[in-house]
């Protein structure tokens, strides 16, 4: 018993994650992703935000899902993550989605 109360504070002490782990750099991103970023850049307003996830050793279960013609960036925000999370529940992807930054 004593041993789960002090993983429980020991998490909890850990604190909220930070924005690193939350998103990928565009330069991380494989290949394949990048070209698509680079084909949907010109298209992107200041509100437009893109999700993806891949799994490192498997070439094609990756996706990179993006809002591109949206007003209010958290909305852009919020329908990449849902349509990259559909996509990768399609393509039974491990690694979570992610948002991508410039």
């Amino acid at each position: 018993m004593k041993i789960l109360i002090a993983a429980v504070v020991c998490a909890g002490l850990a604190g909220p994650a930070s924005a690193d782990s939350l998103t990928y750099r565009v330069s991380q991103l494989p290949e394949a992703l990048k070209s698509v970023w680079q084909r949907t850049v010109p298209e992107m307003t200041a509100a437009s935000r893109c999700a993806a996830a891949f799994d490192a050793n498997e070439g094609p279960k990756m996706t990179l899902q993006c809002s591109v013609y949206i007003r209010m960036a958290a909305e852009g925000e919020r329908r990449a993550l849902r349509m990259c999370e559909d996509k990768r529940r399609e393509l039974a992807i491990a690694s979570p989605c992610r948002l991508v930054q410039p």
